[in-house]
């Protein structure tokens, strides 16, 4: 099983007790500010479940990220491969989503650098984007802190936000290998 250790977190598999924590992360209104609505315990649960498998064959995913000192689960954090058409398709993408009280420590930062090393040391990726909806100024913010450059050209509405709706048009950010390379 893949973990990825940094000084203060772990990035591991998900286990059922993160069920819970993470149910309760997914319905609070501030951490879900910039999705189009709260997610059930349901879809929160399935989100786990299809994570799990392609941690386990691809040897990344979306990792539970668990504070070492403490280990409390604090949210997730990896790579993934939208389901979705779009320009920039096909591609990975790295994502976090972290419990509000886990935020202003640095630990989606310190988790997405962890998490693009792997992607380029170990799964031999070649590019990584992120994306979010343009309201999202802090989790652009955290783009912008791991060295990932704002493709203005390749902004776009998000074929899953309905149209017209406040959250549809999202940033586009990329990092290649190269990049990643001289930032580190």
């Amino acid at each position: 099983m893949t973990e990825l250790s940094t000084d203060r977190l772990l990035l591991r598999q998900w286990r059922d007790s993160d069920r819970e924590p993470f149910a309760a992360l997914n319905s609070d209104p501030a951490v879900m500010e910039h999705f189009t609505g709260l997610q059930s315990r349901e879809v929160s649960d399935g989100l786990i479940d299809r994570t799990i498998p392609a941690i386990d064959e691809r040897g990344w995913g979306l990792w539970a990220v668990e504070v070492k000192e403490t280990g409390e689960f604090i949210g997730f954090t990896g790579l993934s491969v939208p389901s979705f058409e779009a320009h920039f398709m096909p591609a990975v993408e790295i994502g976090w989503r972290l419990a509000k009280g886990a935020w202003g420590n640095g630990y989606a930062t310190e988790a997405a650098k962890a998490s693009l090393a792997h992607g380029f040391e170990v799964a031999g990726l070649d590019e990584i984007v992120s994306f979010t909806a343009t309201t999202n100024r802090p989790s652009e913010r955290v783009m912008q802190r791991i060295g990932m450059i704002h493709d203005e050209a390749g902004d776009f509405d998000h074929p899953r936000v309905p149209a017209g709706h406040r959250l549809q048009r999202h940033v586009l950010y990329r990092i290649d290998r190269p990049r990643w390379e001289a930032t580190r």
